[in-house]
Order: C-alpha cells, then structure tokens, then sequence
C-alpha cells in the first residue's frame, strides 16, 4: 500500500505546544473555523484558543475550555437557551462556529445530523449505510464514537459501517466501510484529525488496526496492525515532542503507544496498562495521565495461569497443537470458553492463551507517565499508580493542576498529578447513580453528568465543592460540550443547550 503525505499546514508558519506561530504569521483576518483546522492539522494549540468544541471532550480529548459565565443552575425552565428532540445516542456534540453536528440510531437506522447552533434548528439529516448489526454491551449503542469537525465537514465513525465524511450542506464527501469487528461490547472509540488524516483505532478481539485516512479523499494512507491488542474503546490523542514530528498515542490493552502521524511507526511505549482501556487519556505538557478498569484485574484478583505448552501438555487429548471446549472442562476459568476464544475458530490457540494469561496479570489503576522518548519507556515513564475508587468508563479530568476522576455511585476523588495521592474524595449525595459521560470543566466549574440525567456542578479545587445538582429527568451517557459561555448536554430525547442568562444592563 503506498503512502501519501498530508497537507502540513497554511502558509509557511508553524504554531507551536504553546499556541504561538514561528514563521511567517497568519493575517489578522483569519477566521475562527481556520484555528480550529489548525488544531485538526496537528499544530496544537492550548485550550480556549479557538471557540469551538471540535471532537469529543473538545481540544485534545481534555475536556477543558475557558469561557465564562457557565451556569450553576439549570434546567427545562432555567437557564435554558433552547431545547430540540433529537434521536438517541451515545455520541457527543461537536461544534463549528455556526453548527452542531451529532450521530444518531433510530430503530435499524443510522443518522448524521446537523443542528443550527444559535437555535438548534434541523439543517440537515443524512441516513448513513448499516450493512450489519453488531453485538453490542447494554451499555453502548451503534451511535456511540463522536463526530469529528474541521469547522465545516463532518467525519463520522459507525461500528456497522465505518467512516463517513459530509460538508457542511449535508452532501455525502466519501465514505470507507470498516470491518466487520469482532467485539462482544460494540466499538465505541471516536475519530480525531491531525495533518490531514483522519485517525481512527479499530481494537478488537482479533485482528484490531488503526488506520490513518486522507481527510480529503478518503484515501488510507498507513494502516498498523495491532495482533497483540484487543478490545479497546479508548479515543487517541495528540502529543508533539520538543522538537520532534507529531505523535498519536493510543492506551490500549496492556500498554500505551506512541505513532507517528506521518507514517503509523510505532515510537515509543510504556507496559502496565490493564487489559480493557475504555477512558480516553489526557496530556499536560510533559505529562500523560489516564484511568484503567477492567474486570478480573484488581489487586487481589490476579492469578498465575500456567503456559501453553503446559496446557497442551495436560489436556490435548487428541495432539493438534489446540484445545477444544471438551479438553478445558473442568477447568476453573475467569471466562466461559465464547470468551476466551477470540478469533472464533472453536478452539483455544497460541495467542487466546497467551492473552488469558495477560489479561489475568493485568493491573487496573490510574497512571502517570512522563511522556516521550524511544523504545519501551516503561521502567522510566511510569511515573504512579492509584488503584482506589477507580470509574469504569468515564475519563479523568485534568484541570487547574487538579486530576479528578468520577466513580460511579457519586464518587468524585481529587488527585496531585504530580504524585497520585488524594487530595479529597466524597459522595455527591444527590447523584449517587451510575456514570458513562466523562466530566468536563470551564469557568472553575466542573460538570459531571450521572446516566440518571443528574448534572452536578462542582467548584474545582483541591477542596472542591458542589455547587447545585440539577435534574434533566432523562438517561444521559454522552458528555457534554462547551462553548462561549454555553454548556451542551444531550439526554436520551433531546439536545439542550444552557446558558447563564443575565437581566438586561439598565441604561
């Protein structure tokens, strides 16, 4: 397969980690929806530099933008700017200056959409392909991986189809279907941009891949198998070393990877990752942090599994190198055999074994990891590790040199990043449900949204409070989006938009 290069950037500038351009300069006259495309570009740039709320959890998958008054309260009648029906869906919202774009499932089919941002008016609805039907968790749905914008089109990923991209009018750019996968929980993770490609991991039980497509042609332009990664759901994110080419890094199972962007070379790891990474990390200067749960992986659930060759040697009954469900009965397994045989071949090989035995060594926590360097960085970068009170799914939070995560059954803890230790755990009483929305944060406001439809805003800080707990009365698993002053937070039946409304300046 050969190789293409994407376009690098506009004009001969460079915008640097921290937001200033070396180089000749962009003209004053550059227009918001051009510094969101330079973030897509992969010249990266801080939070709040541009307005909008591009992929999921925003700038960098850091769930983080400064703008200011974000509301304390909230609801159907307050604080409301408008509320629109919309179909369901795991995805989040991704905003351009003028537009909101979200996937959607209603009945056997699947839906791109797109809503005016101002009044949150149907633009347009755009029906994309759905060629199969795929196992999914309870918990996930077929429109779960969240759109990615470049300010004007649309790139959208769907497990039953794969990647689709429309302009701004709703015209149909290209399309590449992806898969079948084989993934008992669905897939979940979503697309990002960076140097005119669209990135997209595809982990899996067998033969997972992550492929980087041209943004706008659709043409692939690397593709890296991963034969020693499954299930995953974890979104990729962004890193440029000091002096260095752009890296994606994706946490999958066991171990975080450092790629290139340019060519899908694999730069630089570091092991000891649990063995399902369902939470996207996030990235402080030199620093990585993320959250890892998985089932079977806490301390005191570990076990030693014994070889493969040793298996084959007490049960291969009939000498094919191989065992079948009537050779391991008998035997106290974590997982039933449908499990364990991951490529569905009806016999347990090599690889299964050697990835039971992973998984049954694997070690849930929430990491610090210094970033960079080559080769495996693992005796050197992994810096801590927390295994209290760690969330299934939701993301950590990085804000104001604060790390939180947010544990289902209400449990918000506070962390030095720089260490791991508590700085402060507790309930939100009146939000004790379970979680799948990953928490985000602007205007010293954290807003944590329970599947119940419970948003609880939080003061940050090391001593953080809780503010209010409001009530939308509805399923909720997408996390919200935020932008100039409003918070975006879409339910089981409708997308809302909030905004903290003021009475009018008397004259």
């Amino acid at each position: 397969m050969g190789m293409r290069r994407g376009f690098r950037g506009l004009g001969a500038g460079r915008l640097g980690l921290n937001g200033r351009w070396s180089g000749s300069r962009p003209g004053r006259a550059c227009s918001p929806g051009v510094w969101v495309l330079l973030v897509c570009l992969g010249h990266l740039v801080p939070p709040g530099a541009a307005a909008e709320w591009s992929q999921f959890r925003g700038w960098n998958s850091t769930g983080v933008v400064e703008t200011s008054p974000l509301p304390v309260r909230f609801g159907p009648r307050r604080n409301l700017v408008w509320r629109v029906s919309v179909p369901p869906g795991q995805s989040s919202p991704v905003l351009t200056r003028d537009r909101i774009f979200l996937s959607a499932v209603e009945g056997d089919r699947l839906w791109m959409i797109c809503l005016d941002r101002s009044s949150g008016d149907l633009l347009w609805k755009q029906e994309v392909p759905r060629p199969r039907s795929e196992v999914m968790h309870r918990a996930n749905g077929p429109a779960s991986p969240t759109p990615v914008t470049d300010g004007s089109n649309v790139y959208a990923f769907f497990g039953d189809f794969g990647l689709i991209s429309f302009d701004a009018e709703g015209r149909e750019r290209w399309r590449l279907p992806l898969g079948p996968f084989i993934n008992p929980m669905g897939q979940a993770a979503s697309p990002i941009l960076a140097d005119g490609r669209v990135l997209m991991i595809c982990d899996q039980e067998s033969g997972s891949f992550f492929v980087a497509v041209d943004q706008l042609t659709g043409q692939v332009l690397w593709r890296v198998e991963r034969p020693g990664f499954t299930r995953g759901f974890s979104t990729p994110v962004l890193y440029r070393p000091e002096g260095g080419s752009l890296q994606v890094l994706v946490a999958g199972s066991h171990q975080l990877t450092a790629y290139s962007v340019d060519s899908g070379e694999e730069a630089w790891w570091v092991r000891g990752l649990t063995w399902q990474m369902k939470s996207t990390p996030v990235i402080d200067r030199d620093m990585l942090y993320l959250n890892g749960w998985a089932g079977g992986a806490d301390d005191s659930q570990r076990e030693e599994v014994p070889s493969f060759a040793d298996m084959l040697s007490e049960r291969d009954a009939d000498g094919n190198g191989r065992l079948s469900q009537q050779e391991i009965a008998g035997l106290r397994l974590r997982w039933d055999f449908d499990r364990l045989d991951l490529d569905r071949s009806g016999f347990l090989e090599d690889r299964d074994w050697r990835i039971y035995r992973a998984k049954r060594s694997a070690r849930n926590g929430a990491l610090g990891i210094r970033l960079g360097g080559e080769g495996d960085m693992t005796a050197s970068s992994l810096l801590w590790r927390y295994q209290r009170t760690l969330p299934n799914v939701p993301s950590p939070l990085l804000y104001r040199d604060i790390l939180y995560l947010m544990k289902e059954g209400g449990i918000l803890t506070a962390l030095d990043p720089s260490s791991g230790s508590v700085l402060k755990q507790d309930r939100i009483r009146e939000a004790l449900g379970t979680y799948y929305a990953s928490p985000v944060a602007g205007d010293g406001k954290i807003f944590a949204v329970s599947h119940e439809g419970k948003v609880s805003v939080i003061r940050a800080g090391a001593d953080w409070q809780v503010l209010s707990v409001n009530d939308l009365g509805s399923e909720c698993s997408a996390t919200p989006a935020i932008s100039e002053g409003r918070l975006y937070i879409r339910t089981r039946e409708f997308l809302y938009c909030f905004g903290e409304h003021r009475p009018p300046e008397q004259p």
